[in-house]
């Protein structure tokens, strides 16, 4: 994320002109027909030069209004191509739709059936009596078959179905004609590609046993738990061909994997003026200022899809030497372990500290975007600080060297559409870290935080969203509390305008104050303008206070606007934030530039 003082400049595309039909519908029909036949006819930018030209563009599209009319169940549609007009003459299509035809009983012939799969054909999912749509026909073959696949017959297919039109009864009868092949059953995993990865590993992740019925959705669940790793370019997971039936009656699941390259090198370098907040599910972390960065990762090291990432990062607010391991699916599907260690050197205008850090935390995924995890992590360090002194009401600066246990629990529940650009949904974050520290400060305290985000469409290219996040620390003192676990506020994070931790309540020496507890909200209505293009208006409002529930008294707001530009995987987003009531030293305005939406 980059925050700094500068302008912002957007440029409005022009909308191109519209398009005439390249033919003229008349006719007596409702609008909906009349609509799909427009959009069947098609559109062209330039009217005929003469009337051969006007005749020839009438025929095609006679020909293909009779398709989308026979496609819609209209089968004794009349049709006229005409022209009218000399200067520039006019294609026309008379149209007289006739009767619609309907849907008579579909019937399903079974071919070497299996008498148990017979239930699927009452997934057909179209009745007697509906309009006799070609795709509702089609699709019912699908859902028959879909329905058979669910049911662990892998191998059904279709021979071609017949469909006879009555014009005396004005009926449209489907006959499916299906072969559900036989019941399959599932071995073990079979990994057929050489790499590093371990066969028996693999095969551990299987949701099934051996022998159970065969389900699509399990097999899905497999290439989900390989491709979640993030340590393969390709993943291919498929049931294995009818011929490779084991004695015992079972076909095993095959696996492909394409490596990733085993080492990948890194670096970079941040310019900014400012920092800012950067919330990722459950994790926060500070960036920006200047910084110079190197990664080196490590993919599959061990043959089990882990990854172990070294970092060196030399910045101005956060500076550390660290390695930290992944190992997914640890001990169990969907589980994966997270170890980390560093050398840590923070310099903030709140506080700084330099110290040693080892963690621990597994985290579980339960469904496909949602978790939970449980931790511990150990800080070793000196901190200095700058506090309020409640006696003298001055700055008081403290030095201490202390050891910090943290319990880490939370959750994550995501119930969105779209993890980068969101446009229905909700998300719930909670986080729980009951901490002890020791060495020249003694104290037992447990901080907590909740976020829930929200997303509801107004119109197709409207969106209003919604944050709020609130956090409280039980049991401390302002004084006691390490610095670096008491509440902060301000930045692309939080609130918008403001520098980060310029939220906070100042000191005399106009040191921000941290506190024990914490609100912030926002509300954005972000609109779609064509494509590629968005819009974003925003009001954000924060504060942090000094007793163990939030004090709204001291709210700080801020207001702004904001530009998308979307790409496959997400919107590339700038915002420009201005203070609504501003302190002595606030800035003007903050901009924002980063990958998906603010929240």
């Amino acid at each position: 994320m980059l925050a700094a003082t500068a302008g912002l400049a957007v440029g409005v595309m022009a909308s191109p002109a519209l398009a005439d039909p390249k033919a003229v519908i008349r006719g007596d029909m409702d609008g909906t027909l009349r609509a799909q036949l427009v959009r069947a006819i098609g559109e062209t930018d330039e009217a005929p030069t003469n009337r051969f030209d006007a005749r020839r563009r009438a025929r095609a599209a006679v020909e293909a209004a009779e398709a989308l009319l026979r496609s819609e169940g209209y089968y004794q549609a009349t049709l006229e191509d005409m022209v009218e007009g000399e200067d520039p003459p006019v294609a026309v299509v008379s149209v007289t739709p006739g009767p619609r035809f309907l849907l008579g009983p579909p019937t399903v012939e079974w071919i070497a059936p299996d008498p148990a799969a017979a239930a699927a054909a009452a997934e057909v999912g179209i009745k007697a009596g509906e309009p006799g749509r070609a795709v509702d026909v089609i699709a019912g073959e699908g859902r028959i078959v879909a329905g058979l696949t669910r049911r662990g017959y892998a191998d059904a297919s279709t021979e071609p179905r017949r469909v006879v039109v009555d014009h005396a009864t004005f009926t449209v009868q489907p006959t499916y004609r299906i072969a559900s092949g036989l019941l399959v059953h599932l071995d073990g995993v079979r990994l057929e590609t050489e790499g590093a990865t371990r066969q028996n590993w693999v095969a551990g992740l299987a949701p099934w046993s051996e022998g159970d019925r065969f389900d699509p959705e399990k097999v899905a669940e497999l290439e989900r738990r390989l491709l979640e790793t993030g340590v393969y370019d390709g993943v291919g997971v498929s049931l294995a061909p009818a011929d490779q039936t084991n004695a015992d009656g079972n076909r095993p699941v095959i696996v492909s994997l394409t490596d990733r390259p085993r080492r990948l090198l890194e670096a970079g370098i941040t310019l900014s003026t400012a920092q800012a907040t950067v919330t990722t599910g459950s994790t926060t972390s500070v960036t920006g200022g200047s910084a110079i960065e190197g990664l080196w990762t490590w993919y599959n090291r061990w043959g089990r899809a882990d990854t172990i990432r070294w970092q060196a990062r030399a910045a101005t607010i956060d500076s550390r030497l660290g390695v930290d391991v992944s190992l997914p699916h640890w001990r169990r599907p969907a589980q994966t372990l997270k170890l980390a260690t560093g050398l840590v050197n923070e310099d903030t205008d709140a506080y700084s500290r330099a110290a040693a850090t080892v963690s621990a935390d597994v985290q579980r995924r339960m469904g496909k975007t949602s978790y939970l995890n449980a931790g511990l992590g150990l800080d070793v360090g000196h901190y200095r600080d700058t506090r309020f002194d409640p006696i003298t009401l001055a700055p008081l600066t403290l030095n201490r060297d202390l050891v910090i246990l943290t319990g880490r629990g939370g959750g994550y529940l995501d119930r969105s559409d779209d993890p980068l650009n969101p446009k229905k949904g909700y998300r719930l974050t909670l986080n729980v870290q009951p901490t002890a520290v020791a060495g020249e400060d003694t104290v037992l305290f447990v901080r907590a935080e909740t976020q829930g985000t929200a997303y509801y469409p107004i119109q197709d290219r409207t969106v209003v969203a919604g944050r709020v996040r609130i956090g409280a620390i039980v049991g401390g003192e302002e004084l006691t509390v390490p610095a670096d676990r008491l509440f902060y506020s301000g930045g692309g994070g939080s609130v918008r305008g403001y520098e980060y931790q310029g939220v906070n309540p100042r000191l005399p020496d106009n040191t921000p104050r941290g506190g024990l507890s914490l609100f912030e909200t926002s509300l954005e209505v972000r609109r779609d303008i064509g494509k590629s293009f968005g819009a974003v208006a925003f009001i954000d409002a924060g504060a942090v206070g000094f007793q163990e529930t939030p004090n709204l008294s001291n709210m700080r707001y801020a207001a702004g606007v904001g530009a998308r530009y979307n790409l496959p995987f997400g919107p590339v987003r700038a915002d420009i934030a201005v203070p609504l009531n501003p302190r002595d030293g606030d800035p003007a305005f903050q901009i924002y530039i980063s990958i998906g939406q603010a929240f």
